[in-house]
């Protein structure tokens, strides 16, 4: 018993120190940003101010970069596209294990062999076909690339999800007289929610942090990801800006992200417990 009892003080003790580790470079983020920009001292970084300057420092970001603009870009790509890889995703494993697609397998290889590439293969192909397609500096052109990065994803998780579902539904709603996609949106969706929900967030997370894509295929402000504005007001840290207005920055770029795992943490714990993440 006091063997067990050590090992579980000594588990919440390593547990506390790796947090801890792992939760210092956020905290200096907060006291830097909330100190007023004027009064940053690297040597004394981990100090909180004793005056607050964070809506100042936001104001100020938010004026002197084009976030403001450039983050309904990027709320709009990481919803749509999301949302579109689901339900492709979700229509693709549906179609492989339900309807047992004939080579079904191989379509699956097809479709999740796409991510064995690096990103950075794609990026001279894609620019030179986007701009032969008038896609290049286009918001529709950035929800087809992310929607197309994001369903080999969603497909890997439907495809393991809808293994684990009894056939026998599928049989006797089809003896009743649904039709495929009648049983597909009435029963194997509401089904397949959590999961969902689940592959919804890691792929909003995913579109919302994009950089690379978002520098190489845009180029006006409109249209432009909200990364690729906060990276352009990070690099004036070099020409003047303070450092306080661009982790103020950064942080409002990193808000919905984080709100969104709150609000949907139930139905994301609940789809990471279906154990096919």
């Amino acid at each position: 018993m006091r063997s067990r009892l050590m090992s579980g003080v000594t588990r919440r003790a390593v547990l506390i120190v790796m947090g801890m580790i792992w939760l210092f470079p956020v905290y200096l983020i907060l006291v830097s940003a909330l100190r007023p920009a004027d009064s940053f001292d690297p040597s004394r970084a981990w100090v909180p101010s004793a005056h607050l300057g964070l809506w100042s420092n936001i104001a100020k970001a938010w004026s002197a970069s084009q976030i403001g603009q450039s983050l309904g870009s990027s709320l709009l790509y990481a919803i749509v596209a999301p949302v579109l890889a689901c339900l492709i995703g979700a229509l693709a494993g549906y179609a492989i294990v339900v309807l047992r697609l004939r080579h079904g397998f191989a379509w699956f290889m097809i479709i999740f062999g796409g991510t064995i590439f690096p990103a950075q293969m794609l990026l001279i192909p894609l620019f030179v076909s986007y701009s032969k397609a008038n896609l290049y500096d286009s918001r529709l052109g950035m929800i087809v690339i992310y929607t197309a990065i994001s369903v080999p994803f969603a497909a890997f998780v439907m495809r393991n999800f809808f293994t684990g579902v009894a056939f026998s539904m599928f049989e006797a709603a089809r003896m009743d007289g649904a039709s495929t996609f009648r049983v597909f949106r009435q029963i194997y969706l509401p089904l397949a929610r959590s999961a969902l929900t689940a592959v919804f967030i890691l792929e909003f997370t995913f579109v919302w942090n994009d950089l690379l894509f978002g520098l190489t295929l845009t180029q006006s402000q409109g249209t432009r990801p909200v990364m690729t504005a906060l990276a352009a007001l990070q690099s004036d840290v070099y020409a003047g800006t303070p450092v306080p207005i661009a982790l103020a920055a950064g942080l409002v770029v990193s808000a919905p992200p984080v709100l969104l795992f709150l609000v949907t943490q139930r139905y994301f714990a609940r789809g990471l417990a279906l154990g096919q993440l």
